[in-house]
């Protein structure tokens, strides 16, 4: 077996997890099978994760990165360098309509959610896993404190692009950014589950040019 430096291993590990579980179910995923999916040995598992408590933390934390990378790809600037240090995830079509971040603020709102969108319908699977993940978590004795880093990393996630657009099209805000960004996470979680369970895909475009709408007019330039 070709040695791998112990943080790619740890990206490959938690990849493979992602896999089974979205496959299996959380709980009837076991360190030998996610060992198995990763073609390595239990042992370079247990090298690598101690607990299984640090592995689903991070498939919490990759499976976040995943929808956050796609969503400031879709807001980078035209001919600004993408970042090398969160690898892409694979095996998506390549979006469609998909529109790029535009002049107005409407235009780059709907560019972020179309990108978020399009992940979502290329990858039910992981999407569902996160609210599986957050029940296990919550069920578990010992493991409630991940659903609430969960949904933490939500709510910094979203912060942290508030504040991306916000430098670069200088907006004000008409709220503080900890609550804007605990509203997207809060709205974007509802909606994904909808979806998840509704399946209605035309509904969607409808759905966001109001979701669109309504968070722009709680911006405005500076």
């Amino acid at each position: 077996m070709a040695r791998m430096p112990s943080a790619e291993r740890r990206r490959q590990l938690t990849e493979a997890a992602i896999r089974a579980m979205a496959r299996d179910g959380v709980a009837r995923t076991t360190t030998r099978s996610i060992a198995a999916e990763a073609e390595v040995s239990l042992s370079v598992f247990h090298y690598c994760f101690d607990s299984k408590q640090a592995l689903i933390e991070s498939v919490i934390t990759t499976l976040t990165d995943h929808s956050v990378t796609v969503v400031k790809d879709a807001l980078r600037p035209t001919g600004a360098p993408a970042p090398t240090d969160t690898p892409a995830p694979t095996g998506a079509p390549a979006p469609t309509d998909t529109p790029a971040p535009g002049a107005t603020l409407e235009e780059t709102v709907a560019a972020g959610f179309r990108a978020y969108w399009d992940h979502v319908r290329a990858h039910p699977d992981e999407h569902m896993l996160t609210y599986e993940l957050t029940q296990y978590a919550l069920r578990q004795p010992g493991f409630e404190h991940l659903a609430r880093r969960q949904y933490a990393l939500y709510a910094e996630a979203y912060a942290d692009l508030i504040e991306q657009l916000r430098r670069d099209m200088d907006l004000r805000l008409q709220v503080p950014v900890s609550v804007l960004a605990r509203y997207l996470a809060a709205m974007t979680d509802g909606l994904t589950l909808n979806y998840l369970v509704l399946g209605d895909e035309e509904a969607w475009t409808d759905i966001l040019e109001t979701v669109t709408a309504h968070i722009a007019g709680l911006v405005r330039a500076g």
